[in-house]
């Protein structure tokens, strides 16, 4: 390298390091880059790929105009109280309030106006949402702001139409999902019916919106998710699951689940032969009293 671009690349890095020190690589490398070009770069900076982002300012900037992150709480032992992620008890402040979940555009909100207190409590391996305390005028003049809105007939019309897309959306996830339990199934022609009644009634219990089934998870695949849908029925519905007493040590649960769950498929595998059923079998007496009740 030249005196002349060393002494260009000393003043630069010089400059881009006082203007953010949090993330001077980035914005060194843009004006390297615009002087040294392409090639030379990585060869001066020593990076070995482009950064995928440049800033050309100090960061700090753009991160003091976004709204805080609402802070997250467990229930306190006493009212308008909340526990801290290190067991620390904190009162509300007395010009605040809690508002209850049920509504996710007032939520969200009140989380991007200010200061707000999140209230969840897990259960298991689930979070619930308690509400979110935040001070009333804010939740008042939100509220407020919120009613206006869907007051007009702008946002009456466009309410119906998201109403029939997710209608829509829902009809066709449900279509696809009986199909793939169907193709799990892979029942004998000797007993479709059977198959065909066990699909929809594992259909109607996994797929509705808000079900917290594994049938609505986006991290697998529709046909594992068919799969632990007809395994996890069965299990509340052929086996003595749900009124068994099981210690309350760890990995015992998991362990029992996947006893019944093997005594599942092995079920399944019987209705994917000619074999007639026997009567006494869990999953036959249980469609058959469900047809009956019908």
């Amino acid at each position: 390298m030249s005196i002349t671009n060393r002494f260009k690349l000393q003043w630069i890095l010089g400059i881009t390091s006082s203007l953010a020190s949090a993330r001077s690589d980035d914005i060194s490398y843009f004006w390297i880059e615009i002087i040294f070009g392409l090639q030379k770069v990585d060869r001066i900076v020593g990076l070995s790929r482009r950064p995928k982002v440049f800033h050309f300012g100090p960061p700090c900037w753009s991160d003091m105009t976004k709204p805080m992150d609402p802070l997250i709480f467990q229930p306190g032992p006493r009212p308008r109280t909340v526990r801290g992620s290190n067991d620390s008890i904190r009162k509300v402040p007395s010009d605040w309030v809690l508002l209850p979940p049920g509504d996710a555009t007032l939520t969200r909100r009140v989380k991007k106006a200010g200061e707000a207190w999140c209230v969840q409590q897990r259960k298991g391996r689930r979070v619930f949402s308690l509400g979110i305390w935040a001070p009333k005028t804010t939740i008042d003049r939100l509220k407020r702001q919120l009613e206006e809105e869907r007051s007009t007939e702008q946002y009456q019309k466009k309410r119906q139409s998201d109403e029939r897309r997710r209608a829509k959306k829902q009809t066709e996830y449900v279509e696809d999902f009986t199909l793939a339990v169907r193709q799990f199934l892979r029942f004998h022609t000797r007993h479709r019916s059977l198959g065909e009644r066990l699909a929809r009634k594992v259909a109607r219990h996994a797929t509705p919106v808000g079900s917290g089934t594994v049938a609505r998870t986006q991290k697998i695949p529709i046909e594992r998710r068919a799969e632990a849908a007809v395994i996890a029925w069965m299990r509340h519905q052929t086996t003595a699951y749900d009124s068994m007493v099981i210690p309350r040590v760890r990995g015992k649960r998991r362990e029992v689940r996947r006893m019944l769950a093997a005594r599942s498929r092995q079920i399944l595998d019987q209705y994917r032969t000619g074999a007639a059923p026997s009567p006494a079998c869990p999953l036959y007496r249980s469609l058959s009293e469900d047809s009956a009740a019908k």
